[in-house]
């Protein structure tokens, strides 16, 4: 397309140029024609025939002939014109040789005379004859031969810029062809690789940050994920296998026991109430695996809406200080009022009760101080003797909004609280509780599908209380406000 593009556009460049000379001709010969008219009819023939030679004498292609009434030459520069131009006025076009036009009307130097028997070339002219009131005949012409020449010159270099646009056309689009394909089978190679089995081989970029570069990075995005996610996968399902292999073996001892002779119906009972209690348990399970995939496969995407994230929080709280009363402490609230958020309000609400029923669960109980948050200066809040405390706080800042549970338990261990986020992952300590592992998990998801972060660090509040029993936990959700 780009050799015929300069094709084009050097032929059309040629032919209007060659085009513009001709009209330029004509033009000019008409002017000349106009002038020697009037100065015929001013001054009268003799001042016509001394202007004729004037313009004969002058160096140029010009093509001048004044004749009589019978047609004899008068003045001018060009002796063979032919006899159908003389009897009919008119414009015509003929070819002649400029050695027998010219012979005999100048002066040829010895050199110029071998010149011309080595070139007898044949040229064209075009020509207008007038019939002048005189009677006079005169003809004014131009000799074409340059503009053709003018012509082929263009033709030529036409030919030799094609020539060139082709070759470097060539050369680029083979250099270009081969830095192409050389990225496109360095993909595929590694495409096949990953195929083969190994998730962990990523394309090569370089460090120019073409396209092909940002094509790689994308890739090796997308295969960081699939590789996340099939770790994960097999994660899941080792603990799937390590975690529900007890419950269901207990689950299938407990019904073998109810079916031994010699039970009463009152075992058999007991035996069905334990059972419908483990498979609720075990369908719990399922039914958080599930919502964290959903949630990470970003299936709760489409259903964000304006939240008022402060009111969100404050209904969760007043559910659950009841539950929390009931073990033994309460919930104290530094909750900022009307912070909004394009938010899932279901999926909010259940990343807050599970950080709530993880301080319940671990927290209460475990210490009788008291003491403040220490999580920001702006979040610090007393806290009054008696019972345990759990602080929920949401605050906001330019950038973010920051939901927060703080309790005063055990704590969690510096290098395990990366790992309490993952699915089924649940301490040792906490191998006793009732549980699946998956709630932190879960909050950690709808951080994620939030474009947010999630984290859990230690309650520097607790720390200062010189507790017996551990350091305290603040698991902190961080939303951006436009995501």
């Amino acid at each position: 397309m780009f050799v015929l593009f300069s094709v084009v556009l050097l032929g059309y460049v040629a032919f209007q140029s060659s085009i513009e000379i001709q009209r330029v001709q004509a033009r000019d010969v008409s002017w000349e024609i106009r002038q020697l008219r009037n100065l015929e009819r001013q001054r009268g023939p003799r001042a016509l025939a001394v202007a004729v030679q004037r313009l004969s004498n002058q160096p140029g292609r010009g093509i001048y002939y004044l004749g009589n009434p019978a047609g004899e030459m008068i003045a001018g520069n060009f002796r063979s014109i032919p006899s159908d131009i003389l009897l009919e006025p008119g414009q015509y076009s003929f070819s002649y040789s400029p050695q027998l036009a010219f012979e005999g009307l100048i002066q040829n130097t010895p050199q110029d005379r071998e010149n011309s028997l080595r070139d007898q070339r044949k040229a064209q002219a075009v020509v207008r004859s007038i019939l002048l009131p005189s009677g006079f005949r005169l003809v004014v012409g131009r000799d074409i031969v340059q503009r053709r020449d003018f012509t082929r010159i263009i033709v030529r270099t036409m030919a030799l810029g094609v020539g060139g646009i082709i070759l470097f056309s060539a050369i680029a689009g083979m250099l270009t062809a081969r830095r192409v394909l050389a990225r496109i089978d360095t993909i595929n190679a590694t495409s096949k690789k990953i195929m083969s089995g190994n998730l962990s081989e990523r394309v090569p970029v370089t460090k120019r940050d073409d396209e092909f570069d940002q094509l790689a990075n994308g890739l090796n995005d997308m295969l960081d994920r699939i590789e996340k996610l099939m770790q994960g996968l097999k994660e899941v399902t080792d603990n799937i296998a390590h975690d529900l292999k007890t419950p269901l073996t207990r689950l299938r001892n407990r019904a073998e026991a109810a079916l031994r002779e010699g039970r009463t119906g009152e075992d058999h009972k007991q035996a069905l109430e334990t059972t419908i209690a483990e498979s609720d348990q075990l369908i719990s399970t399922f039914n958080a695996l599930l919502l964290i995939a959903r949630v990470e496969a970003g299936g709760h995407a489409d259903a964000l809406s304006k939240v008022d994230v402060s009111k969100a929080v404050l209904d969760v709280c007043d559910l659950y200080g009841p539950v929390v009363e009931d073990a033994g402490g309460q919930i104290e609230m530094d909750i900022e009022s009307g912070i909004f958020l394009q938010s899932n309000r279901e999926l909010l609400s259940q990343a807050l009760v599970n950080l709530l029923e993880n301080s319940i669960k671990y927290a209460l109980g475990t210490s009788d101080k008291t003491s403040t948050t220490g999580i920001s200066n702006s979040e610090n809040k007393s806290i009054k003797d008696g019972g345990e405390k759990i602080l929920v706080s949401v605050r906001q800042t330019p950038e973010e909004i920051r939901i927060s549970v703080c309790d005063f338990g055990p704590g969690i261990p510096a290098l395990e609280r990366k790992r309490v986020l993952e699915r089924f992952v649940r301490l040792e300590k906490s191998r006793t509780e009732t549980g699946s592992g998956l709630g932190l998990a879960l909050v950690s998801a709808v951080a994620k599908l939030h474009k947010g972060n999630f984290e859990i660090l230690q309650n520097s509040a607790a720390n200062q209380s010189n507790q017996e029993k551990g350091s305290g936990v603040c698991a902190i959700i961080s939303l951006p406000k436009n995501f």
